[in-house]
């Protein structure tokens, strides 16, 4: 019997060794997969290679792995925001590198790498620095830019709800980028709010397919400071 449910986020992190490159989802912090980043933060694994659209924000989830002191590079499209002290403290040290990638991009390596693309051509970032050391070529009168697939180690993922085979549906904008990085994962990691028994879900909401998914991890959904539940991104 297919089974790919774990009792908590330290069980489905047990195992990311150091040095393994490891997806977050999330724009900013919706969709942010909190309680998998704090496990991480718990489980210990260090010079992390992180995937993400930002760089974290404020003291908490992804600033905090960063805080600790886990992270040796990080992959992402906006790695300064006015509350990215941790990174900004981190870059200026010189104990963190940047890879800056344009979030269009970001988006479309993490999804050539689940598609089994071995790389596509973008007029994005010729003629910059971004651009530096990377194959070129003219295409129809423009010139582009080849980018490669990125891979991962882990993908940790937040979505609405799940069933014990790993097929996903999201709220809202939380979805980002996880259905992506589920796919260009060895290992992908979801948090749920809701695991719903087989056949709840409508095959045609499904966004993530179980084959792309081998753990599920339920958590609550966060509360307000009135003890209200909050609208989760």
């Amino acid at each position: 019997m297919i089974d790919k449910i774990l009792p908590d986020p330290a069980a489905a992190l047990a195992d990311v060794p150091d040095g393994a490159t490891v997806m977050i989802g999330g724009f900013g912090t919706a969709g942010l997969p909190d309680e998998l980043v704090s496990a991480l933060i718990a489980q210990g694994a260090k010079d992390l290679t992180i995937v993400n659209n930002n760089a974290g924000n404020g003291d908490a989830g992804l600033a905090a792995l960063l805080a600790a002191g886990r992270v040796r590079k990080i992959v992402c499209s906006f790695p300064r925001q006015t509350d990215s002290w941790h990174f900004d403290r981190l870059y200026r040290a010189g104990r963190i590198e940047l890879e800056l990638v344009p979030q269009g991009s970001l988006a479309e390596r993490i999804r050539a790498a689940g598609a089994g693309i071995g790389g596509f051509y973008t007029p994005t970032g010729y003629g910059t620095e971004l651009a530096k050391g990377k194959e070129t070529r003219l295409i129809d009168g423009r010139w582009m830019v080849l980018e490669l697939p990125l891979h991962a180690d882990y993908a940790l993922i937040k979505a609405e709800r799940g069933d014990r085979w790993g097929n996903l549906t999201y709220r809202m904008t939380a979805r980002n980028f996880g259905p992506v990085m589920a796919a260009a994962a060895r290992v992908t990691v979801a948090s749920v709010h809701e695991i719903v028994p087989l056949g709840a879900l409508d095959p045609e909401a499904v966004v993530t397919p179980g084959v792309h998914v081998q753990r599920v991890v339920r958590v609550e959904r966060a509360r307000t400071a009135g003890g209200g539940l909050r609208a989760a991104a």
